[in-house]
């Protein structure tokens, strides 16, 4: 065997792993030393049109493989980086609000979400004080029905941002840097309503045992015998 025709078989086992390549990076890696491989072959026998072919790939799998790499760090950033909505503000639009006007009422269609700018603001349901600086209404993205869960009232005049919903799904499919944003803002507002919830239900746990343990005294003192 000729070193053409073992460089031959090495091209087309690599083209072979390539297809059986089940991520993305190791393929274009395979995929980039095939072209190599490949046009070196096809340049020794003189096949132009494979030399053609291999031309074009390996430039095009070279860029692929440097975006999927800028793509994951990317990525990495974002997971690791404060949940700062600054970059996202250009995309929003500002609103004044006064005070005793509700931006929405639990179970209404939901369609965007808000950023507090200043003002302060009220989920009525919860009771919770929102202050400048916080997103409210994300979670209406997640809902299955798209429903509002909460009702969000304006205590003092001040200024939002929103951002309709459509947005959102076009900058969560096209910036991996919002779509791990919102992924950590959905995720740590279920976590605090969870901790809500179970601070709720410690407190009438509490409650009930107290009132138990108040009540057992008395009980006893009844049926204790009085000593003359």
């Amino acid at each position: 065997m000729t070193w053409i025709e073992a460089l031959g078989w090495f091209g087309a086992v690599l083209a072979i792993t390539g297809s059986a390549m089940r991520t993305i990076i190791p393929l274009r890696c395979v995929g980039i030393i095939a072209n190599v491989v490949s046009f070196t072959y096809n340049l020794a026998l003189g096949l132009y049109p494979g030399m053609i072919v291999n031309m074009i790939l390996l430039p095009l799998n070279s860029m692929r493989l440097i975006q999927m790499l800028r793509l994951i760090r990317k990525v990495k950033h974002a997971s690791q980086s404060d949940l700062s909505m600054d970059w996202l503000k250009p995309f929003m639009a500002k609103r004044n609000v006064k005070a005793g006007e509700i931006l929405f009422h639990k179970d209404d269609e939901a369609d965007c979400m808000f950023y507090t700018l200043s003002g302060q603001f009220r989920l009525r349901q919860l009771g919770i004080d929102v202050p400048p600086g916080r997103v409210v209404g994300e979670m209406g993205f997640l809902s299955p029905d798209n429903k509002r869960t909460q009702t969000l009232e304006c205590i003092e005049s001040g200024e939002v941002l929103s951002i309709t919903y459509n947005q959102v799904r076009q900058l969560y499919f096209q910036n991996p840097e919002f779509g791990f944003y919102f992924l950590r803002l959905t995720t740590e507002r279920m976590f605090a309503n969870m901790e809500r919830l179970e601070a709720e239900l410690s407190q009438l746990r509490a409650g009930s045992e107290e009132t138990h343990t108040s009540e057992a005294p008395e009980t006893d003192r009844e049926n204790v015998p009085v000593t003359v």
